[in-house]
């Protein structure tokens, strides 16, 4: 529908500006994808239509900066064995690579497609997927054309693992040459899986460095199952994210607020690897940069809902409600190079972009306070109401 839309009779509007206040009272007018004018309700401009939420609050839409979106099959009972008190190993993700080469890219697609509306439909307007369940030149490049069809930003994930039956330095030689190769034309970040039953430091430098030679930005899955040297050498090569970040020694902390290397916490996938949680206060307290993502994936976090990310932070990572919001829209936007410009996102400003929520809720402390209820009441994204 064209034309300009006011929304007004805002109870609590959270913009991310420089102030950093939460506004009361307030209405904004969106026209062709953007935002044209914030301030009190009282003052608001004529529009085209008119649309009163009645005292709820408005956010900008969530930025989910790290999913896995693109897999065939499912690993539900891997989940209720790692319930049962097996531990959580990285070789589980096997068994996604054989039903992902398997799925047809239409049916990959749909899965995806599927996910991402059920996260639209709870305030996500903005996402990053990745590849790696393929882990052979042809499922790579299907998940990459794949990934692309869905996601606004997707990460080439070859080095998730070593595929079963090939040699460890052949593999690598795969990634770094026809598998990049293939799928370069659908992606905008390379990104690796540092850690034990994964890759080494050195491997995933190499991975990395082949990726930012081939004019892709760098990502890492660094320290989740142990002290893996991930995240410095993120800090190092000034990666745009680390994610997961469980086991941190004084001196990962130090090198990721010395950087501007942003530290995606997944606590989802915390909660479902039974991993104790990234020490986001800590991180905060240094001045690192902090994002929360869903991780969405069949095996380790198998969700959409970025709500229950931010209530898991407060509730159990020592957040405030502004600090996860924040981490949830703005902080994702800085993991993925969006926070800046015409078309950043996770943000709310004269002329950005319309992607926004309203709750069903005066406030967004609710996020945390009713944890697991269906707080959103609609979403815009581009500034079209999402059905």
């Amino acid at each position: 529908m064209s034309g300009t839309e006011l929304i007004t009779g805002i109870g609590e509007l959270t913009t991310h500006d420089e102030s950093g206040e939460r506004r009361h009272d307030a209405a904004l007018v969106i026209g062709d994808g953007r935002i044209l004018w914030i301030g009190a309700a009282s003052s608001a401009p004529a529009a085209d239509r008119r649309t009163d939420v009645d005292g709820r609050a408005v956010l900008p839409g969530w930025v989910d900066s790290h999913t896995h979106l693109v897999f065939g099959g499912d690993r539900s009972a891997e989940f209720e064995a790692r319930m049962a008190g097996q531990k959580y190993a990285a070789g589980g993700i096997n068994t996604t690579v054989a039903a992902t080469r398997a799925a047809s890219e239409e049916q990959l697609v749909a899965t995806a497609r599927g996910l991402r509306h059920e996260a639209e439909t709870q305030g996500t307007t903005f996402l990053e997927t990745k590849t790696g369940y393929g882990l052979d030149v042809d499922s790579e490049a299907r998940s990459a054309r794949a990934a692309a069809r869905v996601a606004d930003v997707v990460s080439y994930l070859g080095a998730h693992i070593v595929p079963n039956g090939l040699d460890r330095r052949d593999y690598l030689d795969l990634v770094t040459g026809p598998m990049l190769a293939a799928v370069l034309p659908y992606v905008q970040f390379i990104d690796a899986f540092c850690e034990v039953g994964a890759f080494d430091v050195e491997e995933t430098r190499e991975v990395l460095l082949a990726g930012r030679a081939a004019g892709l930005g760098l990502r890492v899955h660094g320290n989740q199952l142990g002290f893996s040297g991930g995240v410095r050498l993120a800090a190092e090569l000034g990666a745009h994210s680390v994610d997961h970040c469980n086991y941190l020694e004084p001196s990962d902390i130090d090198a990721l607020a010395a950087s501007a290397t942003v530290a995606t916490l997944l606590p989802a996938c915390d909660l479902s690897t039974r991993q104790p949680f990234a020490p986001a206060r800590q991180l905060l307290d240094a001045g690192v940069t902090i994002a929360l993502a869903t991780n969405c994936n069949p095996g380790t976090s198998y969700t959409t809902s970025m709500p229950f990310c931010v209530a898991t932070a407060v509730l159990q990572m020592g957040l405030t409600v502004t600090e996860a919001v924040w981490a949830a829209t703005r902080g994702a936007a800085a993991s993925l190079g969006r926070d800046q410009g015409t078309d950043a996102v996770g943000s709310l400003w004269v002329g950005g972009l319309a992607d926004l929520q309203v709750l069903n809720a005066p406030s967004i402390s609710h996020l945390a306070y009713r944890p697991g209820v269906p707080l959103t009441a609609s979403v815009w994204r581009r500034g079209v109401r999402v059905d």
